[in-house]
């Protein structure tokens, strides 16, 4: 079989480039794999490649995997594809004896132990969630090979937050005190793998020789996403020679917080003036539709894309066009996605081919609890589900607590005394990481709370049923179920249709973001979120948090001259009924217009505002549902006990009224 005849033009330049450096700069859904792999099997087969002599250097255990599987397919068996840390680690294991002696110390899983220790040491009682964040600082330091006496000037120019709620001179400390408490323990953590292979390199020349006599061809995917400590043992692994392929996306770099950077990628040609560069620009994942609105957003308002950036060619049939929507609360947004994922199934996709991608993983909670009131299986990708957080769990703890204090405050007040005890303050903490993430998860909950007081008058009693009422329909085990994702976990996956919640400025761009270089990587990672999707891509986002709260949002900033153009503004509660009204059959909008006709009376009767009686979506939801009893009335979303009981037997005698009317 020719194995060129399998491959578009640009991926045959990739496959017959054999000699010398090559730089690819493949688009999302250009078959970057396909071409590397393809390269690799025509270097075998044309005996420029010894099988053994290649080694392909990836950045997950699941992408080495898929490269050695597709080797396999090509007939080609040998090939060495690891990640950095897999092939830094077995000549780590292979040298030490005879470099060092003895045996490699034991290699340490997780830092989180050591660095309470070491914080331990210096006096200092961070919490788990800031000792996480230490964690991932001290292997930002690591990676970015800054040491402890270097660390305050290095994260000072790289505009680093600093973790914790320490100050950056205590961030010194610890990484100084984690380091001594590794060396007591005779213990080595993933980045020590890196940095104790490069000091061999460096330092041995003899080891320097045998690995490269080993390996004399080098492949390294996703180099956009290389630090500074992979690069330089790349450099070493290499030496003097130059048959090294590099393939990567700029508009692909989402990780720059934990050190990555596309220099590397951007400045190839300048470190090897004799390569070429290829671009694989024909997208055949995507639809044209889906294509187009990835090139789009990487446009900048001076209508140029960042250097390196690609500009996709869709390869695959017309479709349906991307579908917008302004919704009116984030409830109704999640419902509303919740509706067109039913529609998708319905048409035959399967729920295994749909997932939800959001900014943070908060803004999982809602979209949980409407997915399991609409009996729609789902998972978690990359993150726990929220009810099983441990931040959750104590917060749900104390709020139990709170619950049995016989005190008068309103519900809302007492959730927060009670998240107050567990960690939540008012304000967020600066920054991101860990710390941030546990604020966002407890501040869930007093949105929450203050949601169903506002709709429902819920007491702290009925917020307590309500959330083990979520529990519950939250713990269900699935088996065939749509996938729900921050879009940094989403990163190398796609599916038939993808829902992109939360694109509004404040979450995409998150509002931590504000340097240059901050708001131009939210760029790309609303980018690495389009092109997930095959050919299904709904993108929406919330005008407010909650039902009837203050719609003060507007589309992401990315997205201007993009989103479809609104009517002129107008209270949320209008915009509700539009959209309310559009969205129902005839028959069910005639049941829908007496049910606002009554909630109408009601609220003058109360003198309160009508959506205070209860909101669109409610009464939505009973001209859909229809329900003929309290049992099913009380199940509709919006009606707790307090409303069943205030306005319950009326909804019944309207509804029974309608039916019987319309028979």
């Amino acid at each position: 079989m020719d194995l060129l005849t399998a491959l578009d033009d640009d991926q045959r330049q990739v496959a017959t480039h054999l000699e010398g450096p090559l730089c690819v700069l493949a688009g999302a859904g250009t078959g970057k794999t396909r071409a590397i792999t393809y390269r690799i099997a025509h270097g075998v087969r044309s005996n420029v490649f010894v099988p053994n002599e290649v080694l392909a250097v990836t950045f997950t255990s699941r992408a080495a995997g898929e490269m050695r599987s597709r080797l396999r397919d090509l007939g080609v068996d040998g090939v060495q594809a690891r990640t950095f840390h897999a092939a830094a680690l077995r000549q780590l294991s292979y040298f030490w004896p005879h470099a060092i002696g003895g045996n490699l110390p034991r290699l340490q899983e997780s830092k989180i132990p050591l660095v309470a220790q070491a914080a331990g040491q210096l006096g200092m009682r961070p919490d788990r969630l800031a000792v996480r964040d230490l964690a991932s600082e001290i292997e930002w330091a690591k990676v970015s090979m800054v040491t402890a006496d270097d660390y305050q000037r290095r994260a000072i120019a790289a505009g680093r937050e600093s973790p914790g709620g320490l100050d950056l001179p205590d961030v010194s400390a610890v990484i100084r005190a984690y380091e001594s408490v590794k060396t007591e323990q005779g213990v080595i953590d993933f980045e020590d793998v890196l940095l104790l292979m490069v000091g061999l390199l460096s330092e041995r020349d003899d080891i320097a020789a045998t690995v490269r006599r080993q390996y004399r061809h080098f492949v390294v995917d996703e180099y956009q996403d290389v630090n500074a400590l992979q690069q330089r043992l790349l450099d070493l692994w290499v030496g003097n020679r130059d048959s090294v392929c590099v393939v990567g996306d700029v508009s692909q770099t989402i990780y720059s917080f934990t050190g990555a950077t596309p220099r590397y990628l951007t400045s190839f040609t300048e470190r090897y003036p004799a390569a070429p560069v290829v671009r694989l620009v024909r997208d055949y994942r995507s639809t044209p539709q889906v294509v187009s609105l990835a090139n789009r957003v990487l446009t900048t308002r001076s209508g140029k894309m960042a250097r390196g950036a690609v500009e996709l060619v869709a390869q695959r049939p017309s479709s349906v066009p991307v579908r917008f929507q302004t919704c009116d609360d984030d409830v109704a947004e999640a419902e509303h996605v919740a509706a067109r994922i039913r529609e998708l199934n319905t048409q035959g996709v399967p729920l295994s081919e749909i997932a939800i991608l959001y900014r943070t993983n908060s803004q999982s909670e809602v979209l949980e609890d409407v997915l399991s009131r609409n009996e729609i299986g789902y998972q978690v990708r990359g993150g726990e589900r929220y009810f099983s957080r441990p931040e959750v769990k104590a917060a749900i703890v104390a709020i139990r607590t709170e619950a049995k204090a016989d005190v008068d405050n309103v519900m809302p007040d007492r959730v927060r005394r009670a998240v107050r005890t567990v960690g939540w303050e008012t304000e967020p903490p600066s920054g991101r990481g860990a710390v941030r993430d546990r604020w966002e998860s407890l501040n869930t909950l007093v949105n929450l709370a203050d949601d169903l007081h506002a709709r429902r008058g819920a007491s702290i009693q009925d917020l307590i049923v309500e959330l083990a009422d979520r529990m519950d329909a939250q713990n269900v085990p699935v088996h065939d179920g749509v996938t729900l994702a921050s879009i940094h976990a989403a990163k190398g996956l796609e599916w038939d249709a993808v829902f992109l919640v939360g694109a509004s400025d404040g979450l995409l761009p998150i509002s931590m973001a504000t340097e240059p270089e901050q708001i131009a990587e939210e760029r790309r990672l609303l980018y690495v979120g389009i092109t997930r999707a095959r050919e299904h891509l709904h993108i929406s986002f919330a005008r407010a948090r909650t039902v009837g709260g203050r719609a003060n949002r507007g589309h992401s900033r990315f997205l201007t001259g993009i989103w479809p153009v609104e009517d002129l503004p107008t209270s949320a509660k209008k915009r509700t009924k539009l959209t309310a009204k559009d969205e129902l059959d005839p028959s069910d909008a005639e049941l829908f217009e007496v049910l606002r006709e009554w909630r109408s009376e009601r609220a003058k009767e109360a003198s309160k505002p009508a959506y205070t009686v209860l909101p669109d979506t409610t009464l939505v939801a009973i001209a859909t549902a229809k329900p003929s009893t309290e049992r099913e009335l009380i199940m509709l979303r919006g009606i707790g006990a307090t409303k069943l009981e205030a306005y319950g037997s009326q909804i019944l005698e309207l509804v029974a009224g309608y039916i019987s009317r319309d028979k």
